[in-house]
């Protein structure tokens, strides 16, 4: 078993905590039940991983006599030494083969002398302990931990900033060596293999995601890798990203052409891309919505006639998870505050011809607008 920490200072780790409870009170959960992934390292400071032995954080509301506890197999024990247990007032109880972990959630809730009624889950928990925690509490309504514990992620505090703006910094320097690997004559996966060794060299623990899109397999956009030689006059889109050691994520896309692009019609449309991603940035400021920064993207590409090639929402909210709130599309009226962050990345995509995607992460501050990524936004010509 291996579990990842997020490396988080306990003081914060203990407001999280207390935070959340506060808000599952208020909205009449009795507790939230966190099974490993990032909504637990985000509490606990250590993600844990998903088995068929039940690991789960037991959260009381606020105002329950009960404490929290976290419920993990005996022999994962050591896979959360790093939760420092005492600091946040959390007791670690451990249950081995043979034992019903379902039935002990179930008794450690109602420790706080009362029957919940209303259970929040992680919104990953699998069905494997879903399904039997419902059995051992059949008067609780499971509604989603989700509905709690996103008001607290998207806002990020001063060290998740500092985090996502190394994590930006870093993915910088890969798409900085990007002549480096793509060249003529090398197949889509040869480049992507180099790319994902450079994403860890420069500073990631991982490559989460690596997407190189070249010639017609940019119009697909999340085509990933394939043997498709690349050719000259091909335009690529690059899309990578991965988690630093702390768990906080990097995600940035920029489009290249090696040697000057083989259609036409490709520098203009991609200044019509270029204006796009430009204009949306500069409407992110607190008060706007999510809903208008994506139609400040839609309009440029609208207008130019392009619109049914915009084929998917203008950014997602990035921190633990490469994806998470806030999302950035029509629709979503929620309305920025600083500290959110999330990714600005409109792209055009032509079937069967090429495509062009460009993503900056920026956060939301309290006079606009910070960029995380520093890249330029032309598009790259390489030499061939």
């Amino acid at each position: 078993m291996s579990t990842g920490a997020t490396k988080q200072d306990p003081t914060v780790l203990s407001a999280r905590l207390q935070r959340a409870a506060e808000t599952a009170a208020g909205a009449n959960i009795d507790a939230l039940l966190i099974s490993p992934g990032s909504d637990l390292g985000y509490l606990v400071g250590v993600d844990g991983e998903s088995f068929e032995r039940l690991s789960c954080l037991v959260l009381p509301a606020a105002g329950s006599a009960a404490s929290p506890v976290l419920v993990v197999p005996k022999l994962e024990e050591l896979g959360y030494a790093e939760v420092p247990a005492q600091q946040l007032g959390v007791e670690i109880a451990t249950w081995v083969d043979g034992q019903d972990p379902h039935g002990m959630v179930a008794d450690l809730l109602r420790r706080g002398g009362a029957e919940p009624t209303r259970v929040g889950v992680a919104d990953a928990m699998p069905a494997l302990h879903t399904l039997p925690l419902r059995a051992a509490l059949p008067d609780a309504e499971q509604v989603l931990a989700g509905s709690v514990l996103r008001e607290l992620r998207m806002r990020k505090d001063a060290a998740e900033i500092r985090a996502l703006r190394e994590a930006g910094a870093a993915i910088d320097r890969v798409h900085a060596r990007m002549g480096e690997f793509l060249r003529v004559g090398r197949t889509e996966a040869e480049v992507g293999a180099d790319i994902s060794e450079a994403i860890v060299r420069e500073g990631h623990s991982a490559a989460e995601f690596v997407i190189v899109g070249s010639g017609p397999n940019g119009a697909s956009p999340h085509h990933a890798l394939s043997d498709r030689v690349i050719r000259e006059g091909d335009v690529v889109v690059v899309d990578i990203g991965g988690p630093l050691p702390g768990g906080y994520n990097s995600d940035c896309t920029r489009t290249y052409s090696l040697g000057e692009p083989r259609d036409s019609d490709v520098r203009e449309t991609y200044e019509v891309l270029r204006s796009a991603q430009r204009a949306a940035v500069e409407t992110v400021r607190p008060g706007a919505t999510a809903a208008q920064v994506d139609a400040a993207a839609r309009q440029p590409i609208t207008e130019a006639g392009f619109g049914e090639y915009f084929v998917h929402r203008t950014g997602h909210g990035i921190g633990l998870d490469v994806h998470e709130e806030p999302y950035i599309m029509g629709g979503n009226d929620i309305v920025l505050e600083p500290g959110m962050a999330f990714s600005i990345e409109p792209g055009i995509y032509q079937q069967g011809h090429w495509g062009a995607r460009i993503e900056d992460i920026v956060v939301v501050t309290e006079q606009g607008v910070e960029s995380l990524n520093n890249q330029p936004h032309e598009l790259v010509v390489l030499p061939t």
